[in-house]
């Protein structure tokens, strides 16, 4: 059945009810059930390099599957039990695939940002009980070695280490220089280090355990977000399947190729794209360990697009609007449709892509907590430009309002809550106290739907629309500013990339209206032309930006989402150190405290007082303390 209209998809939840469903149990035999259809059938590429004739390694199903149970032993040989926890640190590679899968068939898999610091990573790692840490061999370019045998030493729960050298994938000259040239990795922990592939190849290709027989968690991620410290998601199996059927039953084949260059740390890489290959037996390309930010992944992508026949791309908006600013210099005509997800798309953006590239742009929403798929403009309907499109089958969308928790009515805005199978109550955060106000609705037994902290509206034909962040509100003396609204005024100027409004510290109204703006390529335009573009184009005055900076690259996640807090703390660093600029005073850091949010440090260069820094801080309502 076509999966066009909202009839489509209520047509699909009327054939049965989702318990019903003839459907493996764990991700294990969901990967057997598709080894068994499409063996010999590629299923995962990955090439260390973005050029289009460097080597590409390429599993086939029965190949995936075999090596996935290797690693699933592997892990159970090291003590992993079904609740203990496999902890990977990795660029996109096939190892990272297979502890992906591996990890969740042995136990529970919590795959960790390579981006972050070795103090949150240790964090991460404590906070999940990891046992077992999978991560790169030292090589040149990349700290992520480091970082791991830092913070292992900082969470001593960790037992072993189990390195990757990506050595193996280089050929020819190269091969040779990167013994010479690899850096050193002093370690100071306690865990015995292996190597990955030795101790792979020493396993059986069948399972020597019994797969689970029940549903369970079988993944950990953490979200960082644009809103503040990591917390840990827990993911059942359910939920797992649940994206994987989504992916097999509306939107792939077993003939189609996905090309994913996003992090696989990620649930849009792993439960999404990966999961839907999974559940429908399409090929997956990953092209370089750093995927869109790896060198020259831009510059080749096209041609990496005709090399492998792709027929959906997967892409968030800071790539789309990087591909943009590129020639279409390959024939690119098996390509159907892109799938945007992860932050909310400009107007003006999916205009410009879609002129560029002719293809079709599929937006969608998801988040890490409901196990991530929600939404999608349905790929043989209608798309409604800057919409999310329609719940999936099976996904329950309400529009709440955040004061009286009642649901609201058509184009009315409030608080999206949703509810799925990928939506696991009460047990959505690894934190028992992070899931107290998580839900809307009644006891257990009844339909529970998850806050997802973003303001929305759903429109007479079931359409949904993402208005804001509920937690990024600019709170101007009590009246409430959405940052869309002046994101997306600021997204119609065509000099600009993409544009982060944030709330900026003021002594009388609380906050006030900031924006950074990043700029395309080339551009030309100064931060006042740009300032009285903003002001004509947003027509609330309260929401007229204060303050308006143009920066080299605003901060994103690595799936490209703006990393609001970066913003923040810019923002509270220049209000603070203007009002100390005439005492001997100023901004250390400003850090990111649990329970008090973005507290600034304040540094005395001089013989300022406490009460001095006071009286000249005290007015604001961001947290300050001196530095010791």
């Amino acid at each position: 059945m076509a999966f066009a209209t909202i009839a489509d998809r209520n047509a699909i939840e009327n054939e049965k009810l989702w318990e019903d469903r003839s459907k493996p149990i764990t991700t294990f035999g969901l990967l057997t059930q598709t080894a068994e259809k499409f063996g010999t059938r590629k299923a995962t590429s990955f090439s260390l390099l973005s050029d289009p004739n460097a080597p590409c390694e390429t599993l086939d199903w029965n190949t995936l599957r075999d090596n996935s149970a290797q690693a699933a032993n592997m892990f159970r040989d090291l003590g992993v039990g079904e609740g203990d926890v496999v902890a990977y640190l990795m660029p996109n590679a096939t190892e990272t695939i297979l502890t992906y899968l591996g990890g969740q068939v042995a136990g529970i898999v919590n795959p960790i940002n390579p981006l972050l610091e070795a103090e949150q990573i240790a964090a991460i790692l404590r906070e999940t009980k990891a046992k077992v840490l999978v991560t790169l061999k030292a090589f040149p370019k990349t700290d992520v070695a480091q970082k791991a045998a830092e913070a292992v030493r900082l969470a001593p729960n960790v037992t072993h280490v189990l390195e990757v050298d990506l050595l193996r994938y280089l050929t020819g000259l190269k091969k040779f220089i990167v013994p010479l040239i690899r850096p050193k990795n002093p370690v100071a922990h306690k865990a015995t280090v292996l190597d990955f592939n030795a101790e792979l190849a020493k396993q059986p290709k069948t399972l020597k355990f019994e797969d689970s027989k029940a549903d369970r968690v079988a993944a950990y991620f953490h979200t960082g977000g644009t809103t503040g410290m990591p917390k840990v998601v827990q993911h059942k199996y359910s939920g797992i399947i649940y994206n994987a059927w989504l992916g097999d039953r509306l939107l792939f084949t077993e003939n189609d190729v996905q090309i994913c260059p996003l992090p696989l740390f990620h649930v849009f890489a792993t439960i999404v794209s990966l999961g839907a290959s999974l559940g429908s037996g399409a090929q997956i390309v990953f092209p370089t360990p750093q995927g869109y930010r790896g060198e020259g992944v831009f510059d080749n992508f096209w041609k990496l697009v005709e090399k492998h026949k792709v027929t959906f791309m997967i892409t968030v908006p800071t790539a789309m609007s990087a591909l943009m600013q590129r020639k279409v210099d390959a024939d690119i005509s098996t390509l159907r449709l892109a799938f945007c997800g992860s932050a909310p798309l400009p107007l003006e953006l999916y205009r410009r892509f879609e002129e560029a590239a002719g293809v079709t742009i599929c937006e969608g929403y998801g988040l890490t907590e409901a196990t991530c798929l929600v939404s999608i403009n349905p790929p043989e309907g209608e798309k409604r430009v800057g919409s999310i499109g329609v719940p999936f089958p099976y996904t329950d969308v309400r529009i709440i309002s955040p004061t009286s928790g009642e649901e609201l009515g058509v184009d009315e805005i409030g608080e999206i809550c949703v509810s799925n199978p990928g939506v696991a109550y009460g047990d959505t955060y690894t934190e028992p106290d992070k899931n107290a106000d998580l839900y809307r609705g009644g006891d257990k037994s009844n339909t529970q739907y998850l806050r997802t902290g973003d303001l929305g509206r759903k429109d007479a034909d079931g359409y949904l629309w993402i208005t804001g962040r509920a937690k990024d509100l600019i709170i101007r003396g009590g009246h409430n500013i959405d940052p869309a609204e002046i994101e997306e005024a600021l997204a119609g100027h065509d000099a600009v990339a993409f544009a982060g409004a944030i709330g900026q510290p003021d002594k009388h109204a609380g906050e006030v209206p900031c924006v950074y703006v990043e700029l395309v390529d080339g551009a030309d335009v100064t931060e006042q032309d740009l300032m009285e573009f903003a002001k004509s184009h947003i027509h609330e005055r309260a929401a007229h930006p204060k303050h308006l900076e143009v920066l080299d690259e605003l901060p994103k996640t690595a799936v490209g989402k703006i990393f609001k807090p970066d913003l923040r703390k810019r923002a509270i660093t220049r209000i603070f150190d203007e009002a100390l600029v005439d005492l001997s005073a100023e901004v250390k850091e400003v850090t990111e405290d649990k329970k008090r949010g973005l507290v600034a440090h304040i540094r005395k260069t001089g013989d300022a007082t406490d009460e001095e820094i006071g009286n000249a801080l005290n007015a604001y309502t961001v947290p300050w303390e001196v530095a010791s």
